[in-house]
């Protein structure tokens, strides 16, 4: 399946978004289609039946103003075309609010003169045509539109209501209808801008220049030009235009843009910024990011990601494509929406003929069926939960987390449960080594010489600590060399050392190997170890025992802390998943607060663990670095992703990425989803009840347009502004 993003013009109305969705999705050879708020179009189409240029064109012939279109990541065209609106906006983006301001003041103003004694009689009803003219510019417009494509839609219907209006004579109550509609379209508008402004704002962070460094002379190049070890400078107190490691210099670089963290975080250069595999594995003080702000000092990196495939880059793509992922709410609403409009058509056209049922003028049914189509328009509805998803992950970016769409923002929200990979997410990741202790006659000298040589062959953060642990112990750096490494999953390792065959890891490993227990004594000594939060391994070499090594990974420093807001904000289960020996979970689980440690366990085992976390308890989060735990990410209800910033694999596998690699973000994710959902459920009440008691009301004619359309217009308002709350969200 292919898929095709193109960015829309501002200017398209929210509302209008499902019945565009309808339209195109009926086009041959394309398969979905979904319209985020802030105006991208996901479409995924077969290349066998279609082609982006026919997309393109069918978005077009919609009158659509299109911006930017990509697809597989690249980017097709980047246009200016004819906005559909374009020749009405001689105001700016707010030229709709300005003709309803007139619209409203022509109207109060021929309310005023209708009620004054000895005024001319056409004064008000010439003030009501200019209010009516005003207030319906835009509205006239867009009902065309849709007329010409044979659509009949609520610009229509209030078009229609209005002229009906005045056709009978209500000229007042005609140019109320318009300026009203009018005003809450632009109003509309004017609030949800500010949460497209949110997530726009992102595109904005990175400069559009880089200073390169080429033979000692500095070069200003457009960031688009800049290459991949290309060596850029940035001066104090200027953004930092590309992804890259710090190779001179020290500064504070604030990074809140991209990981929300408040607190400058210091740079300064790595001593292996030319080794091609070293910068992989690059610790945060060496690496930048694209869009973050220097401190006080001058900074050379070198760039490692071209412009459009950096964090910042990547970001912004993932925030604009998680507005088109619909939340189940929104689907439900959905499919709400099409059965309800095709009932309200029928009751209206019902209304139309009662004055053949019921003693009164073809004109009383008649205004009385506008009046409960205008009640019964589901405007608020169909807004009330796509406003708060976009505002939700606009404000989620701006705190540094990536929240991919509607559907993690609101499970989110009902999680009771979290599954923690231990090794990184509720670690430092980084072990060291403790101890080195030989069995019988081995020398502690021979046991480290053979466990480093073994060891430095294997990039497992275990066999670096060991490998960095025992070089500074024994206080020589050349060894001779181990060869023919083999990993043994969940076990240990095995390789051929001085031409013996040499086995590093766990009980398990040896009791398979010899077909019987370890020695008591070892096994009694890995005990104590692991009781202490240490990983133990024992050492074996042809058919003898050397003795046993121990790491110990320590927790994050803002474990204890999460994890306690997180029993705050009612997070019954905490579960911490490794491979490690039970003891070491128990014994780390018991020092941060884990509920739930599950060790021993082989990557399919924690795939089995969270199916049965989700059987009892119906919902889990798995929170882990979004690789060695992609299967596991991947069978939760919501996939979490630490230190998602600078590595494309989190951003992609995971529902929801902590750009930050810290824990600390978790809490306000949690805390953001059930402010959502709860909004989200406002917004339906407000929506449904204001329809609920309009219609009925309008259909005793106990109410007229008038006050009609002000429930109408002012429930859209009220749905939009409260969601926009999620905007200043904090914990």
């Amino acid at each position: 399946m292919n898929i095709l993003q193109i960015e829309i013009g501002k200017n398209q109305r929210t509302r209008e978004a499902r019945r565009i969705e309808q339209i195109l999705s009926k086009k041959a050879g394309i398969n979905y289609v979904s319209i985020s708020a802030s105006g991208v179009m996901q479409v995924e189409w077969d290349a066998n039946r279609t082609q982006p240029s026919d997309i393109i064109k069918s978005v077009k012939k919609l009158g659509l103003n299109i911006v930017n279109v990509k697809t597989d990541n690249e980017e097709l065209q980047n246009e200016d075309s004819n906005h559909a609106h374009s020749y009405l906006h001689i105001l700016g983006e707010n030229t709709e609010l300005y003709f309803a301001i007139i619209s409203g003041v022509s109207w109060t103003s021929g309310i005023v003169f209708s009620f004054a004694s000895g005024a001319p009689e056409n004064i008000a009803t010439i003030l009501f045509i200019i209010g009516a003219l005003f207030g319906g510019v835009f509205t006239f417009i867009t009902a065309l539109k849709d007329l010409l494509r044979g659509k009949f839609e609520i610009d229509f219907l209030m078009l229609f209501a209005a002229i009906g209006a005045a056709a009978l004579g209500k000229w007042g109550e005609s140019a109320l209808l318009l300026f009203l509609f009018s005003l809450g379209h632009a109003l509309e508008h004017y609030a949800m801008r500010r949460a497209r402004k949110s997530i726009a704002a992102l595109s904005e962070l990175a400069p559009n220049v880089a200073l390169v460094k080429k033979n000692g002379e500095l070069t200003e190049v457009h960031i688009e030009q800049l290459k991949i070890g290309d060596i850029i400078v940035v001066k104090p107190n200027s953004k930092i235009a590309a992804d890259g490691v710090v190779i001179k210099g020290t500064s504070p670089v604030n990074q809140a843009s991209i990981t929300g963290e408040s607190i400058p975080i210091d740079k300064h250069p790595s001593p292996n910024w030319q080794n091609q595999n070293e910068v992989k594995k690059l610790l945060p003080e060496h690496r930048v990011f694209a869009g973050t702000m220097n401190g006080s000092g001058v900074l050379e990196i070198k760039v490692l990601k071209k412009a459009k495939d950096s964090t910042l880059s990547r970001l912004i793509t993932l925030v604009k494509e998680a507005e088109t992922q619909k939340s189940p709410t929104q689907h439900l609403t959905d499919k709400f929406e099409k059965y309800y409009v095709p009932s309200v058509l029928v009751v209206v056209i019902f209304l139309l003929f009662a004055f053949l049922l019921i003693d009164e003028t073809f004109q009383q049914s008649f205004y009385r069926a506008m009046s409960v189509l205008i009640a019964a328009s589901p405007c608020a509805l169909a807004i009330s939960t796509p406003s708060a998803v976009l505002a939700g992950i606009a404000r989620a970016a701006r705190q540094g987390v990536l929240i991919k769409g509607g559907r993690p923002l609101e499970e989110l929200g009902g999680i009771s449960a979290i599954a923690f990979d231990k090794t990184g997410t509720l670690t430092e990741g980084r072990p060291t080594l403790t101890h080195a202790i030989p069995f019988e006659k081995i020398t502690k000298t021979h046991l480290l010489t053979i466990a480093v040589a073994v060891e430095a062959l294997s990039d497992h953060p275990l066999a670096e600590a060991i490998v960095e642990g025992g070089k500074k112990e024994l206080g020589i750096t050349d060894l001779p060399m181990a060869e023919n490494l083999k990993a043994l999953i969940a076990r240990g390792i095995q390789a051929n050392w001085n031409g013996s065959i040499v086995h590093i890891g766990n009980r398990r490993l040896f009791e398979e190997l010899t077909g019987a227990l370890v020695p008591e004594e070892i096994n009694q000594k890995m005990s104590e170890l692991e009781s202490g939060g240490h990983t133990s391994m024992i050492v074996h070499q042809d058919d003898e025992y050397l003795g046993i090594i121990s790491v110990m990974d320590i927790a994050r420093p803002e474990a204890i802390t999460t994890l306690t807001n997180l029993k705050k904000i009612g997070i019954k289960r905490m579960i911490m998943l490794t491979g490690d020996n039970q003891k070491v979970a128990d014994a780390i689980a018991n020092k941060i607060g884990i509920t739930d440690p599950m060790g021993n366990l082989l990557p399919e085992d924690k795939v089995k663990a969270i199916e049965q976390l989700i059987q009892q308890e119906g919902s889990v989060a798995m929170v882990g670095d979004g690789v060695n735990d992609a299967p596991a990410m991947a069978k939760s209800t919501v996939g979490i992703a630490m230190g998602a910033a600078g590595s494309d694999v989190a951003l992609e596998t995971a529902d929801i990425a902590l750009m930050a690699d810290k824990l600390d973000n978790l809490p306000f994710a949690i805390g953001l989803s059930r402010k959502a959902k709860l909004i989200i459920k406002q917004n339906l009440i407000i929506s449904l009840s204001m329809v609920a008691l309009l219609v009925p009301l309008t259909i005793m004619g106990t109410i007229a347009i008038g006050p009609a359309v002000v429930g109408h217009e002012g429930s859209t308002l009220i749905v939009v502004m409260n969601a926009l709350r999620l905007l200043n969200y904090e914990l």
